[in-house]
């Protein structure tokens, strides 16, 4: 992965999360984002005051009921409609800022199309979790920062429910990045023999091509139970 500025320091990490980042990444442990050097131009931003000029529903415009926008925080608290973005994406960087409600579940998917009716059938997920008081959050496969069902996070990352995460998608190509807190949790390529292989073994395999549109929508998950909020979401078309 290019990364500007200078290589920061590394850092000790716990047993257990040393020996799943190679598992994971294949690629080392966690270095930390470098989101202060990266370039502020081009971004644009899904979430300005109270609106949402960047999302609709999944299936109807605008903004769904049961989802609000506040001084710049998209929030609900039950199960609602799936948003998406208002155009597709291709090669991007994605960064936002994330909050769980206690048992709270909820993802942020992209490249995602409506050739199926639910948009988790066709777009992978960033899985937003309570690990702590879920069933999903026991599995490393299905806990917060997770490729739902296919890739591992790593433990220790995630900060408890009701506080502030941060999140951090990189899609270049086949080539996709998940960042948690500054620290870069899972890095896989779509399409590889490794993906085919764990999509197969997945509940995704019943559908044909998931995952591999070449341009789709970014996506938040709504229809699942508890509460989530979103701030200082934004998006960057990469060249």
């Amino acid at each position: 992965m290019n990364q500007t500025g200078a290589r920061p320091a590394r850092k000790l990490l716990p047993l257990g999360m040393s020996l799943l980042l190679p598992f994971a990444l294949g690629a080392g442990p966690a270095v930390a984002a470098p989101h202060a050097k990266a370039p502020s131009s081009g971004w644009q931003y899904f979430l300005r005051g109270d609106s949402a000029p960047l999302l609709r529903g999944w299936i109807h415009p605008g903004l769904p009921a049961g989802w609000s926008v506040h001084e710049g925080i998209l929030s609900k608290s039950g199960p609602v409609q799936d948003l998406e973005s208002t155009r597709t994406y291709k090669d991007f960087e994605l960064e936002l800022q994330w909050k769980i409600g206690r048992t709270g579940n909820s993802g942020i998917f992209y490249r995602a199309t409506h050739e199926y009716r639910h948009i988790y059938w066709t777009g992978p997920e960033y899985q937003l979790l309570d690990d702590a008081n879920t069933k999903d959050g026991k599995s490393r496969i299905r806990a917060a920062g997770a490729v739902y069902d296919l890739y591992p996070s790593p433990p220790g990352l995630v900060h408890p429910y009701d506080h502030w995460n941060s999140a951090r998608i990189l899609v270049r190509g086949h080539h996709v990045e998940y960042w948690m807190n500054g620290h870069r949790i899972v890095s896989y390529y779509l399409d590889s023999p490794n993906w085919k292989k764990r999509v197969a073994a997945s509940k995704f395999h019943a559908y044909p091509g998931y995952g591999l549109a070449p341009e789709g929508r970014v996506g938040i998950q709504g229809d699942h139970s508890g509460a989530i909020e979103i701030r200082a979401m934004r998006i960057r078309v990469l060249p």
